[in-house]
């Protein structure tokens, strides 16, 4: 347990107040209707709602995450997510427009205007509750999990002291405040958990014990760690940090934030958008600071922290009051900030409450947006007035919070719930992709998928069947992911050719509204005679950006490393390749907007 300071005190109060005080300002406005409350009129500009998606992502599980990571597989384990760029980037470039034209207020809408009939209905009403309660359920419980082990590390609170305080006041806030509630604190909360991060950062890698960065690059346990890259001689390794990732991971996975296709959060704030070009800058501005600057201080730490806690007994004994099933590799970087000096300290905590509070806001207000407008509204009260909606909206908000904290105090790291999410969306996300572009997808492609993923994830699990396939067989462990996406796969295409097609009605009124083009919708466009010249394929320009996109912004990544490794050479090379990549970005971009 750290002793908070005055000053320490006054600024964590400090910005607890401004959050509240936020709140309760636009709380008038926010209650005017379903849609200021969940997209604030759809009036946002792209700078705002671009501060805001990495906001939402700046969560209290995150550097806990990239910790465990760091500690337990190097650098290189980032890859597992680092990887997710790809679908990023196809979201700016590819994504954003269509889902601006597609006008719906959630994404979860988006399945009665491209299905029809009772499945798309089904659909639209099954995946508000599969993702706006229990993925959504799983992911604010990842973060409170976080918030708990910060709270017993750093204040000595008991995990319910931390729900209790650092929940209730995002409750209020979330339930009162809205979408502009959410979106205008980001703005203030981006910046204090930016400086919070990068001021610890600077602090711990100096610290006597620590020895600057020369010293832990230089510590012979350390220094097989901090490679960007997994080791090309590990075959292991090899392929489940890299090759799985970047081959089949990024665009076959469901996650929060990094949806193939679009979709979630992200999704919300590109339909809150003015326009198409201000989805696409938001996009775009989120995806370069969530992966080419932000993970480093954190980083940085987690490589320090080896330096004073090697292993989970050197964190246990130095914190005896952690609960058993509560330690974990995660726990260092809380840890770690423990050494802060007053002022700093009280900064780095108000970053983390900031960053706890503006994760799990968003998730409230997405996940209540899904069972207000796509289940209650569809399947329970069509009728009902906005007032009512926006009432049953703060009640849900209640819930999720509820809910979401109880499955945290059972959880263990936040590494596992990542495993967790990542195995049940495995095999989904190409439906997310293509659907935009294959008349012939329809929702028992969907459903399918999900049912079937969820399926193997859970059946892998038993230990019978695990040891038959991946023992007795003798399938590396390895495969375990892509062996799910492929029967998930096959299983979704079957059942797309063996069930009927959407009727051309919803077909031709969805292509003549998102305009998506493309020689996947020949036949459609036949039926109504669209002119294929009426709207340019912006899928070949697209991907082209993306490509562009992801050299510019690892190269960045990669460069901001070598920096801070003390590497100039190897950092001046990818600071050249950041800046060609820019520009060429730059030219081809402009088709675009």
């Amino acid at each position: 347990m750290v002793e908070l300071s005055f000053i320490d005190s006054v600024i964590i109060i400090f910005f607890l107040l401004i959050v509240i005080v936020i709140g309760f300002a636009v709380s008038k406005t926010s209650s005017k209707n379903t849609s200021q409350y969940f997209l604030s009129g759809r009036t946002m500009p792209w700078w705002l709602l671009g501060i805001s998606m990495v906001a939402t992502t700046f969560s209290t599980d995150t550097p806990n995450l990239v910790t465990d990571i760091v500690r337990t597989n190097g650098v290189s384990g980032n890859w597992v997510w680092w990887v997710f760029l790809l679908t990023g980037l196809l979201t700016v470039f590819v994504y954003a427009k269509l889902w601006r034209r597609s006008e719906v207020s959630t994404d979860m809408e988006f399945y009665e205007l491209r299905y029809s009939g009772k499945a798309g209905k089904f659909l639209r009403g099954f995946r508000s509750v599969y993702l706006g309660i229990i993925f959504n359920v799983l992911a604010m419980s990842g973060v409170t999990l976080a918030a708990i082990k910060i709270g017993a590390i750093m204040l000595d609170l008991s995990a319910i002291e931390t729900i209790f305080y650092a929940g209730g006041v995002t409750l209020i806030f979330s339930a009162v405040g809205g979408f502009r509630g959410v979106v205008y604190t980001d703005f203030i909360l981006f910046f204090t958990a930016m400086i919070g991060s990068i001021g610890a950062a600077i602090y711990i890698v100096n610290l006597p014990d620590v020895g600057g960065i020369d010293s832990i690059i230089n510590n012979e346990s350390i220094n097989n760690k901090i490679s960007l890259f997994p080791d090309l001689t590990n075959k292991e390794t090899l392929w489940t940090l890299l090759i799985i990732p970047l081959a089949v991971q990024w665009w076959s996975s469901w996650y929060p934030g990094a949806e193939p296709g679009g979709g979630g959060y992200i999704a919300q704030r590109m339909l809150a958008a003015k326009n198409e070009n201000h989805a696409l800058g938001a996009t775009l501005f989120f995806n370069i600071m969530h992966y080419a600057l932000r993970p480093w201080p954190w980083i940085i730490v987690a490589l320090a922290s080896l330096v004073v806690f090697p292993d989970i007994e050197s964190i246990s004994q130095a914190f005896p009051n952690i609960e058993t099933n509560k330690l974990g590799h995660d726990l260092a970087y809380p840890a770690m900030l423990t050494f802060l000096p007053p002022g700093l300290l009280g900064l780095v905590l108000a970053s983390l409450v900031s960053a706890y509070m503006s994760t799990i806001s968003t998730h409230l207000n997405w996940g209540s947006s899904y069972v207000v407008n796509d289940f209650y509204k569809q399947l329970i009260n069509q009728k009902a007035s906005e007032k009512e909606l926006v009432k049953v909206g703060r009640f849900s908000v209640v819930i999720l919070m509820i809910i979401s904290s109880i499955i945290a105090l059972s959880l263990t790291n936040a590494y596992q719930l990542f495993d967790i999410i990542l195995m049940f969306g495995a095999g989904t996300g190409l439906i997310f992709i293509l659907r935009w572009f294959w008349w012939r997808i329809n929702a028992w492609s969907e459903i399918a998928a999900m049912i079937c993923s969820g399926i193997i994830s859970i059946a892998l699990t038993n230990e019978k069947i695990f040891s038959l396939i991946f023992n007795e067989y003798g399938l590396p462990l390895d495969m375990k992911f892509p062996l799910i996406v492929f029967i998930t796969t096959i299983i979704w295409l079957t059942v797309t050719f063996i069930t009927p097609a959407d009727d051309n009605e919803t077909l031709v009124n969805f292509y003549k509204k998102t305009k998506p083009g493309g020689p996947g919708w020949n036949i459609i466009k036949k039926l109504d005679n669209i002119d294929n010249n009426q709207e340019k394929w912006i899928v070949p320009s697209g991907i082209l950006c993306m490509i562009l996109g992801c050299l510019m912004i690892y190269s960045a990544l990669f460069s901001t490393g070598y920096f801070i490794y003390g590497l100039i050479f190897k950092a001046f090379v990818f600071l050249f390749c950041t800046i060609v990549f820019s520009i060429l970005l730059y030219l081809n971009s402009k088709k675009l907007f």
